[in-house]
C-alpha cells in the first residue's frame, strides 16, 4: 500500500490537485495515457521466444532442402508469421527423435538463422549412414513435427566481447560458428573480426561454402575464411591435410587478451586443436569448445 509522508495528508493532497488549473491537469492525464499506451504495445506487442528451456515444442516441417548427397536445409516453421526462436546468439537447442531401432535420441544443434528472421528457423544438417538422429532426419517429410527445447549452452555472444575470432571448425561443427559470424555481420555497430578456419574431408563435404564466401567477399576486411580439405581436387589453393599450428599461426589472431579462439568439431579434431592452442600460448581463458 501506497505511504504519504507524515507531513502530508490526502486532505491536503486533494487540496494541491484542486488548485492545478484543469487544463493542466488534463494534459498530465493524457501524458500518463500516452505512457500507458506504449508500455501496453512495447510488451504485449514485441516479439517473444518460441521455444521452452525444460519443455520440448512440436515445429512442422515446411521445406527439406537437399545440399549434398548426405546433407540438407531444415525449415521449420514458428507458431505465428511474426514469431522468433527465442535463441540467443551462441547458444544452441536440443532435438528428439526416433532412431532405426525405433528408440528415442536427443541431440544439440545450431539453427543457422538469427532472430532477425522471423515466423521460422533453419538447421542444417549431416545426416551419417550410422547416425543415430541422422536417420530420423533423413525420415523426416515435409508437414512432420520435430520436438524441441531450449535455449542450451554456456556460450552467449555480447558484442563488442572480443576484438577478433579465432574458429576452428570441422565438418557440422560449422554451423555454432556461422551463427555467431552471421551476427556480427549483419550488426553494422559490431567491428568484431572472424578469422575461420573450417576442415573438411572433400570439397562436398564444405557445409555452407556458398554463404561464407558471399560473406567473404561482402566484409572483406572483417571477415576471413580458410578452408583445409583432407582429399583435395586437382587445383585446391587452401590448406591440405588437417588443421596444423602452423594453420593457426597464419590464419587466426595472435595470443591476446581481447581475442577468443573457438572450436567445434569431432571429439578428435577438438583435443587436437586444444593441443595446438595450448603449444602456441593460447591461455585457457582465450579458448572455447562448443
Amino acid at each position: 500500500m501506497l505511504k504519504l509522508p507524515s507531513n502530508v495528508t490526502f486532505e491536503s493532497l486533494k487540496m494541491e490537485l484542486m488548485q492545478i488549473p484543469q487544463t493542466e491537469l488534463l494534459r498530465m492525464a493524457v501524458a500518463l495515457a500516452l505512457v500507458a499506451i506504449a508500455a501496453y504495445f512495447y510488451y504485449d506487442k514485441k516479439p517473444k521466444g518460441s521455444l521452452n528451456p525444460e519443455k520440448f515444442i512440436d515445429f512442422k516441417l515446411v521445406k527439406k532442402t537437399p545440399i549434398s548427397h548426405n546433407t540438407a536445409k531444415f525449415k521449420f516453421a514458428l507458431p505465428k508469421p511474426t514469431s522468433v526462436l527465442g535463441l540467443p546468439v551462441g547458444q544452441h537447442i536440443i532435438c528428439r527423435g526416433i532412431d532405426s531401432q525405433g528408440e528415442e535420441v536427443i541431440r544439440p544443434y545450431t539453427p543457422v538463422t538469427l532472430d532477425s528472421h522471423v515466423g521460422y528457423f533453419e538447421l542444417v544438417v549431416k545426416m551419417y549412414p550410422k547416425g543415430r538422429m541422422s536417420h530420423h532426419f533423413r525420415e523426416m517429410r515435409e508437414g512432420d513435427y520435430l520436438p524441441v527445447k531450449g535455449p542450451k549452452g554456456r556460450f552467449i555472444y555480447k558484442p563488442g566481447q572480443a576484438r577478433a575470432f579465432g574458429m576452428l571448425a570441422g565438418g557440422s561443427g560449422i554451423t555454432p560458428m556461422f551463427q555467431l559470424t552471421r551476427a556480427i555481420l549483419e550488426n553494422p555497430k559490431d567491428k568484431t573480426n572472424v578469422h575461420l578456419i573450417y576442415a573438411n574431408v572433400t570439397l562436398e563435404d564444405i557445409l555452407l561454402k556458398e554463404e561464407l564466401d558471399a560473406l567473404a567477399r561482402k566484409f572483406p576486411n572483417q571477415f576471413k575464411v580458410y578452408y583445409v580439405l583432407n582429399q583435395p581436387p586437382f587445383a585446391w589453393n587452401g590448406g591440405v591435410g588437417f588443421i596444423s599450428k602452423e594453420i593457426i599461426q597464419s590464419h587466426c589472431p595472435a595470443p591476446a587478451s581481447d581475442i577468443q579462439i573457438l572450436r567445434c568439431g569431432p571429439p578428435a579434431m577438438n583435443k587436437a586443436m586444444k593441443a595446438h592452442l595450448d603449444a602456441l600460448g593460447y591461455q585457457s581463458e582465450m579458448q572455447f569448445e562448443f
